[in-house]
C-alpha cells in the first residue's frame, strides 16, 4: 500500500495562526478550515486514498499566490497546487500538514492574440473552457483530455496531459508557449512567451509535466488553431482486441495521419453504449473510433484508404459517420467511458505506453494478468501514440479486492516498461507510480532528477510526497537538511 509521510503535529497546531494570517491576503471565505469543508479537499480522482489537509486556500491572482507561498515558505509548511482535482494518480492528494493552494478561482481569460494565434489564461480555467473562448471566431485548443469539461489547465501543465486529438496536434507541451510561473520562495518569474521558441535552456519543457514540484503556474500562454473545415470519425469492430491493436500498427505504418485513433474494448463498448447510446456494436470484442478531419473530398479520400488498409484485419463492422449528429455520438460514447464505468464499480485508470507494435501482445498478457487477479479490466485508450487506459474493476471497501487491484495495476505497469514503454503518458506519476519509478529508472537517473528539484524547491515545500520513491527522497531531503 502507498505511504503518506506522518504529518508534523507542530505545524499542524499552528493551524489556526496560519489562516488567520492567510485572510489578510485573500477574502476570508476564501480560507477553508474546517473538518466538513476541508472533506471535498482530502483526494482527486485517484480517490482510493484520502488525507484532509491542514487549510486550503483560494486565491484569485498571482500577486495572492506568491504572498501565500511567501507566507508558507517563511513558516515551513508544505503548499499542494490544485487545480479541478481531477488526478488519476493522487497528483493532489494533500499531506496533513500541507496548504492546499486551488487555482479554481483563477480562470480569467486575459488576452486572445488571433494573428499570433495565442490566448493568455489564468490557470484555473478548465480546458474546455479555452476552446470555448474562441470558437465563435472559428479557432480551437487542441489537447482534449476525457476530463476537458472539469479539468483545468493549471493540471494539464502539471502532467502534460493530452487526449483524443493528441495524436495530431500533440500534447500539452507541444501547444503550450509560455507561463507565469511562483517560485517556492514566492518569486513570480516568466518563463517562454507568445512565440515558438526563446532564447537559452528550454525551461518551459521542464515545467511541463513537472507535477508542480518546481513552481506554481498561474498564467499560461496557449497556442490555439484555425478549426478544420470538417471532421468525421468511422468505427472498425473487431473479433479480439490482438487483431485490433494489429489493425492501430497498420494505420500508422502506412503512414496515414488520422486526428484521432481510439480503442475500446467489450466491456467498455456495452457500458458505454447503454449510458450514451451511440449506436456501438455489441456483437464485437474490440472497436476502433478513427478521425480524419479536412475538406468533404479530402475526409472521404481519407477514410477510403484507412478502411482499405483496416480491410485484412477482416473487421466484422464497419461504420462512417454520416453526419455531424452520428459523429456526435461516436465521440459522446467515447468520452462517456470512464464516467459510465464508475457506475459499475470502483475503478483505478492506469496510463502506461508501449510502442505501436507491442499492442496486441500487450493486450493480451492484460487479460491474463486480469484472469490471474480475478478481477476485470475494461480497455479505453488513445491507441494512435499507444497510451493505454486500462480500467480496473474493484471493490473499494473491500481490503482484499483493493490490494489486489493495486498489484494488478503495478503489474501492468511493469509490462509497460518490460515492453520498451513508460510508466505514464498523461496522467503523471503522483503517488500512483511513485514507488514503481525504480522500474523505468535506476538510482543515479532518479538523483538526477531530484538534484533539478533541489535548484527550484530547495526545501522541497512544493507537492509533497509524489514522484519520487520515498526510500530515495526521504534520506536526499534529511542530508540536505542536515548539511
Amino acid at each position: 500500500m502507498i505511504e503518506m509521510p506522518v504529518p508534523d503535529q507542530r505545524i499542524i497546531a499552528k493551524r489556526d495562526d496560519l489562516a488567520a494570517r492567510l485572510r489578510r491576503i485573500v477574502p476570508a471565505e476564501q480560507v477553508i478550515h474546517t473538518a466538513e469543508e476541508l472533506k471535498a479537499y482530502e483526494c482527486d480522482g485517484l480517490n482510493a486514498y484520502r488525507q484532509p489537509p491542514m487549510l486550503v486556500v483560494l486565491p484569485d491572482t498571482t500577486d495572492q499566490v506568491s504572498q501565500i507561498v511567501k507566507l508558507c515558505a517563511a513558516e515551513g509548511v508544505p503548499i499542494v497546487p490544485r487545480g479541478s482535482g481531477t488526478s488519476l494518480a493522487g497528483g493532489s492528494l494533500p499531506t496533513a500538514d500541507a496548504v492546499v493552494l486551488g487555482l479554481s478561482r483563477m480562470k480569467d481569460v486575459m488576452d486572445v492574440d488571433y494573428d499570433n494565434r495565442t490566448i493568455r489564461v489564468q490557470t484555473g480555467i478548465t480546458n474546455l473552457a479555452v476552446t470555448g473562448a474562441v470558437q465563435p471566431d472559428g479557432f480551437f485548443y487542441a489537447p482534449d483530455p476525457s476530463s476537458q469539461l472539469a479539468c483545468a489547465i493549471g493540471g494539464n501543465i502539471a502532467m502534460n496531459s493530452g487526449g483524443a486529438h493528441c495524436l495530431k496536434y500533440g500534447v500539452t507541451t507541444n501547444n503550450l508557449l509560455g507561463v507565469t510561473m511562483v517560485m517556492a520562495d514566492g518569486e513570480v518569474l516568466e518563463f517562454g512567451g507568445s512565440f515558438l521558441d526563446e532564447g537559452g535552456y528550454d525551461f518551459l519543457s521542464l515545467i511541463c509535466g513537472a507535477e508542480g514540484q518546481l513552481g506554481i503556474c498561474t498564467e499560461a500562454t496557449l497556442k490555439i488553431l484555425p478549426s478544420a473545415e470538417g471532421a468525421r470519425p468511422m468505427l472498425f469492430g473487431f473479433e479480439t482486441n490482438e487483431v485490433a491493436g494489429e489493425a492501430v500498427a497498420a494505420i500508422i505504418r502506412a503512414g496515414l495521419s488520422p486526428v484521432a485513433l481510439e480503442f475500446m474494448d467489450k466491456p467498455a463498448i456495452v457500458v458505454s453504449e447503454n449510458f450514451a447510446k451511440a449506436g456501438y456494436p455489441l456483437d464485437v470484442e474490440a472497436l476502433l473510433i478513427v478521425e480524419v478531419e479536412g475538406s468533404d473530398e479530402e475526409i472521404d479520400e481519407q477514410l477510403t484508404r484507412i478502411e482499405a488498409v483496416v480491410a485484412p484485419f477482416g473487421p466484422s463492422t464497419v461504420k462512417r459517420s454520416g453526419n455531424d449528429i452520428e459523429s456526435a455520438k461516436i465521440w459522446a460514447g467515447r468520452k462517456a467511458a470512464f464516467g459510465a464505468i464508475g457506475q459499475l464499480a470502483d475503478y483505478i485508470c492506469l496510463d502506461g505506453c508501449v510502442p505501436l507494435s507491442q499492442l496486441p501482445d500487450v493486450l493480451k498478457k492484460t487479460a491474463e494478468l486480469a484472469d490471474k487477479y480475478d478481477l476485470k479490466v475494461a480497455n479505453v485508450f488513445h491507441a494512435g501514440d499507444g497510451n493505454l487506459h486500462p480500467l480496473i474493476m474493484y471493490e473499494a471497501n473491500d481490503p482484499d479486492s483493493s490490494r489486489k487491484a493495486e498489484e494488478l495495476g503495478a503489474d501492468l505497469l511493469r509490462l509497460c516498461v518490460e515492453k520498451d514503454g513508460c510508466l505514464t503518458g498523461e496522467h503523471g506519476v503522483g503517488i500512483e507510480k511513485r514507488e514503481l519509478m525504480l522500474t523505468q529508472f535506476n538510482e543515479r537517473e532518479l538523483r538526477q532528477q531530484m538534484a533539478i528539484k533541489d535548484v527550484f524547491d530547495p526545501a522541497w515545500m512544493l507537492n509533497p510526497a509524489k514522484v519520487f520513491p520515498l526510500s530515495l527522497s526521504t534520506p536526499h531531503l534529511e542530508d540536505r537538511r542536515a548539511a
